[in-house]
């Protein structure tokens, strides 16, 4: 039985087989725009599964351009697509308190089945602990002058995004390398850094999970910014997913994405190999008392 998607998942299937088919049928998106009176950008938008298309009758209007002789079954499928691009997802009721372009992300992210990452500041985000990543929110709220349920919500968001490894049916493949300064930087106090160093050596004994640490004393590439690649097993390319000031990006552009994949490829053969991860983080534990 093929595997449930999300929503995210589906409305980016449906925006590449619209653009397919814009593409077949050589037209711009201009064009199109003219032609049904249909904002280019909002098409635009649709094609990169950002926006939805509220209206079937949108829909059927671009098929009709592209295809007017689309066999029945085709048609059906996109209808379909189109249906289950309309369903609320878990993280919904979070959207208000995300950052822009992080509700696509997180929707594309439950259907990955393969993660590449690298943080260079901080714990990466589907390790940390609650009380890490609270106190984490914590030290920004004055600074950005978020409120007290901004916090509780993105800690619970992050809580649950951990399930993406934990869950026992198809647990999504973390392979992520922390920069040595991520995990020895103070966050909470020593008591929330050991339970934190607790909680990455014991993901890290998940068949699903490989984590490494790029020490300071080795000289290689470095990326100065985090970096996200999601993989998935069927339709859509691989993406990739930057954190940028109140924002994140997110592409499948084929010459960004293998970029990263080389950073990423570049630090995993510097990093100390995943069987050491334990040791170092204990002896940073042992350190902090």
């Amino acid at each position: 039985m093929a595997a449930k998607r999300g929503a995210t998942f589906r409305r980016r299937e449906l925006g590449k087989e619209l653009q397919k088919l814009r593409e077949n049928k050589g037209l711009t998106q201009q064009e199109v725009s003219r032609k049904l009176n249909f904002s280019h950008t909002k098409l635009a938008r649709v094609e990169n599964g950002e926006n939805d298309l509220p209206r079937v009758s949108d829909l059927e209007n671009l098929m009709d351009l592209y295809d007017p002789d689309m066999p029945k079954g085709d048609r059906e499928t996109l209808l379909q697509l189109h249906r289950d691009s309309l369903s609320d997802e878990p993280w919904t009721p979070y959207k208000a308190f995300m950052p822009s372009k992080m509700p696509t992300y997180r929707g594309l992210e439950q259907d990955a089945t393969v993660m590449r990452a690298f943080q260079p500041n901080f714990a990466f985000g589907l390790l940390q602990t609650e009380s890490y990543a609270t106190a984490l929110y914590r030290i920004a709220k004055p600074v950005d002058e978020t409120t007290t349920e901004y916090i509780e919500q993105n800690v619970r968001l992050r809580l649950e995004r951990k399930e993406l490894i934990t869950r026992s049916e198809n647990p999504l493949e973390l392979r992520v390398i922390m920069d040595e300064t991520a995990v020895k930087r103070m966050v909470g106090g020593p008591e929330v850094m050991r339970e934190q160093y607790d909680e990455i050596v014991q993901l890290g004994k998940l068949d699903n999970v490989t984590i490494q640490i790029l020490t300071h004393d080795v000289v290689t590439y470095r990326s100065e910014s985090n970096f996200a690649i999601l993989d998935f097993s069927e339709a859509l390319d691989p993406i990739v997913q930057v954190d940028m000031p109140n924002t994140i990006s997110v592409t499948d552009a084929h010459r960004e994405v293998q970029r990263n994949l080389r950073r990423f490829d570049a630090m995993r053969d510097s990093a100390l190999p995943p069987a050491s991860t334990a040791g170092f983080l204990y002896q940073l534990a042992r350190e902090w008392n």
